[in-house]
């Protein structure tokens, strides 16, 4: 199987919602669907800059920075993390609220890792190449 093949095989549409409060009683919704990559690679959940920027998300400030590394050991472009965004993750019938760490991902959206895989154990078909969730843990709303 190609590279490309096994990236398109574990990527799947999720749907990201985040609800911003503009004033006591308006709120405004900002939805999009993003291609998310699972990787049992990565130590935890991202979202990319651009995607953030691009979806208006609100910007959490970390108390401390967090380096990053790319897969091949080499420093990543966006330098270290700074941010982080929380939305509503969307997949089929279920829905979560999580944090994504905010930091340059190329042309990844958003990656899903160890920590999201862990939790879920979702059950892959790779001949049908279909992903389901069928355990959901109690952080799940």
């Amino acid at each position: 199987m190609s590279l490309e093949a096994y990236n398109n095989l574990i990527s799947n549409i999720f749907n990201t919602r985040q609800v911003l409060t503009k004033t006591r009683s308006e709120l405004e919704e900002r939805e999009g669907l993003v291609k998310a990559l699972l990787d049992s690679r990565v130590i935890g959940l991202f979202m990319s800059k651009g995607y953030t920027q691009r979806g208006g998300f609100k910007l959490i400030k970390l108390e401390k920075l967090i380096l990053v590394r790319n897969m091949n050991g080499t420093g990543n472009s966006g330098d270290a993390i700074i941010h982080k965004v929380e939305v509503n993750l969307y997949f089929k019938e279920h829905v979560e609220r999580v944090q994504m760490d905010m930091c340059n991902l190329g042309k990844t959206e958003v990656i899903l890792g160890m920590p999201w895989l862990q939790a879920h154990n979702p059950e892959i078909d790779w001949e049908k190449e279909k992903v389901k969730i069928v355990r959901y843990p109690p952080i799940c709303g």
